[in-house]
């Protein structure tokens, strides 16, 4: 199959074309330079890599309702919020059961990684990992352990299980309990992240001390805030429609404006479909309702390009023979393709040049 239109990845958009032989892509060159070879299907799209959500908590997808009224606080602070409350009700099956369908649904949808961040100690690890045993796409798993003062022992088993720790945030945590998780995965070579200025402004000098390797939220941070975080090169994930379900939203701009290294995340999956490219377009409409506009393509890069750099697999953000990552065929038109991607992929969607809904084999 070739894909006749334009390219977008961490180079920007530009007009190509792509082949593609078995899922994989086989030669990208200049639009009317491929010649003919045979019968080979011609389409009209964009061809991305495959986007990543930055942050998830998929053991939430167990109780998909309504939120109920009050601060954020009370709804998803540990360990007596309401979902927690709604965690320790359900049964491991329901548990596993509603993961899978989350991580289905971000296959259908063409995503290829995804950074959970994964309550209930060691056994909500277990749960995850139980859950995605088989599905086409790389997850990290950020556990949390229970005992609080910290238990050494369960620590370091939540940290040999997962991929790394994911806390709650600063206000939640002593700066001793930090530092023992940051030290931990450090010494494991794993990642340390946690939540940060989401429901009230915090100090960078709290969430920052120790160092973490991913933040989320910063929905409350200023702009002097977010400078302190990009001198500290620390990476962003936002997560406008769950913040919005709050009444909050982050400053785009202002991290567009500071080159903060942004990732794009689908939160809590009791209260939105772990949709990325919803995520996405709201995320691009969400600022023009506030009269703080940002780029298409910085957007685009939050979901497309930082996410894999931050994995570690820069490669996968460049559509090119032997990216260790399958792209994605967008059956957009190929005119501003930056815009298009961001407003106008969720019903476009092919999957490795398949209909939504192909898997193929493991990424």
């Amino acid at each position: 199959m070739i894909v006749e239109g334009a390219i977008l990845d961490r180079d920007g958009a530009r007009a190509a074309y792509v082949r593609f032989r078995a899922g994989r892509v086989v030669e990208v060159g200049t639009l009317g330079t491929d010649g003919t070879r045979g019968r080979e299907r011609r389409v009209r799209g964009i061809v991305v890599p495959s986007p990543v959500n930055g942050h998830t908590h998929l053991g939430d997808a167990v109780s998909v309702r309504e939120p109920p009224r009050g601060r954020v606080a009370d709804l998803v602070r540990p360990p007596r919020g309401y979902k927690f409350r709604l965690l320790a009700e359900a049964s491991r099956a329901e548990k596993v059961t509603a993961m899978r369908a989350a991580l289905r649904r971000m296959v259908r949808d063409g995503v290829a990684a995804a950074v959970d961040f994964r309550e209930e100690g060691l056994e909500g690890i277990r749960l995850l990992r139980t859950a995605a045993r088989g599905v086409p796409l790389r997850l990290l798993a950020l556990g949390r352990p229970l005992a609080r003062p910290l238990d050494p022992g369960e620590l370091a088993q939540v940290v040999a299980a997962g991929d790394g720790v994911g806390l709650s945030s600063a206000r939640d945590e002593t700066v001793e309990t930090r530092r023992a998780v940051a030290s931990a995965c450090r010494r494991a070579g794993k990642r340390y992240a946690l939540h940060a200025s989401e429901a009230v402004r915090e100090d960078p000098r709290t969430y920052l001390d120790p160092r973490p390797d991913l933040l989320v939220h910063l929905a409350r941070a200023t702009a002097d805030d977010l400078a302190a975080v990009r001198d500290a090169k620390v990476p962003v994930v936002v997560c406008p429609r769950s913040n919005a379900l709050f009444g909050r939203q982050p400053d785009l701009a202002a991290m567009e404006r500071l080159g903060l290294p942004v990732l794009l995340g689908t939160d809590n999956a009791m209260f939105h479909a772990p949709s990325i490219w919803r995520e996405l377009e709201f995320a691009y409409v969400a600022t023009r309702l506030r009269r703080r506009p940002v780029s298409a393509g910085f957007l685009a890069r939050a979901v497309l390009v930082e996410p894999w750099r931050w994995l570690g697999l820069p490669a996968a953000a460049r559509v090119a023979p032997g990216m260790p990552v399958p792209p994605l065929v967008l059956r957009l038109p190929p005119d501003d393709p930056t815009y298009q991607v961001v407003t106008r992929t969720t019903e476009h969607l092919m999957v490795r040049g398949r209909t939504p809904g192909g898997t193929g084999g493991r990424r």
